[in-house]
């Protein structure tokens, strides 16, 4: 009686490669398109980096120029005598001469109130800030002399008990 063979189940990607035959044309395909993506990527991502940077360079261009329109613009509005005097009275307080300036105060003091254009406007501004100060301050005695003279005062002072016991020491 003759051996029976048992079926063995194979895997579809073993048979797959098990019925695949390379022939000549078909390896050399594969090795041309390999050598061609390996010679050609670094150029092909050079490309891509320089358009990248050349779009980037273009939009900032274009911010440059509407920068330019608006400083062009402010510069031609400082031109006009009349911007030019609303500004100097809403932001420096001036009047015209003959003209009189009113403080509005209620019975504590100043208006601090958040009206447009006013004084109370301007003090509210300040107040929320995030500004500590404008301006350096003094301060009323030198930290550093301070400091020295702590130091020096505590290596050379003598305390009082010591000297009493020395004082006694040279009278005897």
């Amino acid at each position: 009686m003759p051996e029976q063979k048992v079926p063995v189940k194979v895997n579809e990607t073993s048979w797959w490669f098990q019925n695949l035959h390379l022939s000549g044309s078909i390896a050399l395909f594969l090795l041309v398109v390999t050598f061609g993506v390996i010679t050609l990527a670094p150029d092909i991502q050079l490309l891509l980096r320089q358009r990248a940077e050349i779009a980037e360079v273009e939009k900032s261009i274009e911010l440059s120029k509407l920068a330019l329109e608006g400083m062009q613009s402010e510069r031609d509005r400082w031109q006009d005598p009349a911007y030019i005097r609303s500004q100097a009275r809403e932001r420096l307080y001036y009047v015209l001469p003959g003209e009189v300036s009113y403080l509005v105060m209620d019975a504590e003091g100043i208006d601090f109130s958040g009206e447009a254009g006013t004084l109370g406007q301007l003090l509210a501004e300040q107040r929320e800030s995030d500004v500590i100060s404008q301006g350096v301050i003094a301060a009323e005695k030198d930290w550093v002399q301070s400091t020295l003279e702590s130091i020096f005062r505590a290596a050379l002072d003598v305390p009082a008990e010591e000297e009493n016991e020395i004082s006694l020491r040279e009278i005897e």
